[in-house]
């Protein structure tokens, strides 16, 4: 209603302040998440970054990005959808690092037409990582076997209930290769002729933001409030983008795809499930979180 006033009131008599709306990106990046742990991905995102896009005589979008990596499929997506809505509306893109962004959080981060860090903050990691666990051992002393029948002898590469076999891992590794490249090629088309020689860069190796500055992998240290401020004046005004919520004002739950007709038990095994999917879901981004001392 108040963007509607504002439309009808002559320019001239409208106040000076600019509003840019601001999205936070926080978390692990991967496909799926759980209801309690939602994790990033462009299915979960599309909708506060369109949103912010929409917003109305905002000369910019603010980012603001808290991310440890992840999946580098959903990191592209998410990248390319900023970069198609900023060509699409016009608007100039600013992401500001918080804690992390690596890996795959800097992928996303690429996406700003500036990138402004904490002098502390975490950046780089330009590589890929795949990382398990071998239980074939741990299965001969409990007395288990295990049986696997495939059509296709790749079928089950680095199975881990089996011995690590030297061509899945060369596999696995011309993959990693292959998707490094692409990485590479991110940061290159976006930081061009910023970028400093320097042979550490593209070996997944991470820095401060302060360092990051030197190495031109961001553009400026500050945070958010002050940066904008500066750049759009003193009246400038921050919108925080929230995700649409449901018709009672709350996201759904892990209630949300239990059927009408469930029962005790059913619900007992919803719970169970979520919860086991939970305690997973967290070690895997705390594994991703704990690389980089946080």
């Amino acid at each position: 209603m108040r963007r509607l006033f504002n439309r009808l009131i002559p320019k001239s008599l409208r106040g000076n302040a600019v509003t840019i709306p601001v999205v936070r990106l926080s978390g692990a990046i991967m496909a799926s998440g759980s209801p309690m742990r939602p994790a990033l991905s462009l299915a979960t995102t599309a909708g506060v970054i369109e949103k912010a896009f929409a917003f109305p005589d905002a000369p910019a979008v603010a980012f603001a990005i808290n991310s440890p990596g992840g999946s580098p499929v959903q990191s592209r997506l998410i990248f390319k959808r900023i970069r198609d809505l900023a060509a699409e509306k016009n608007r100039r893109v600013f992401m500001f690092v918080e804690d992390v962004a690596a890996s795959g959080g800097y992928m996303i981060a690429l996406a700003g037409d500036e990138i402004i860090a904490d002098p502390s903050s975490i950046v780089g990691s330009i590589g890929v990582v795949s990382a398990g666990f071998g239980f074939q051992e741990m299965i001969k002393k409990i007395g288990v076997e295990r049986r696997v029948h495939t059509a296709g002898k790749n079928k089950a590469i680095l199975d881990p209930f089996q011995p690590e076999r030297k061509e899945d891992v060369e596999r696995l590794k011309a993959l990693q290769l292959d998707i490094h490249d692409t990485f590479i090629g991110m940061v290159k088309e976006r930081r061009g002729a910023k970028l400093a020689d320097d042979p550490e860069l593209f070996t997944g190796a991470f820095w401060t933001g302060e360092r990051g500055l030197s190495l031109g992998l961001v553009d400026g240290l500050g945070d958010m409030r002050s940066v904008l401020k500066d750049r759009y004046g003193p009246k400038t005004k921050l919108a925080l983008i929230t995700p649409q919520r449901g018709l009672f004002g709350r996201k759904l739950g892990i209630l949300g795809s239990i059927g009408h007709g469930a029962g005790a038990g059913d619900l007992g095994a919803a719970l169970a499930g979520n919860a086991a999917s939970g305690l997973i879901e967290a070690a895997e981004e705390q594994a991703l979180w704990s690389r980089y001392g946080l």
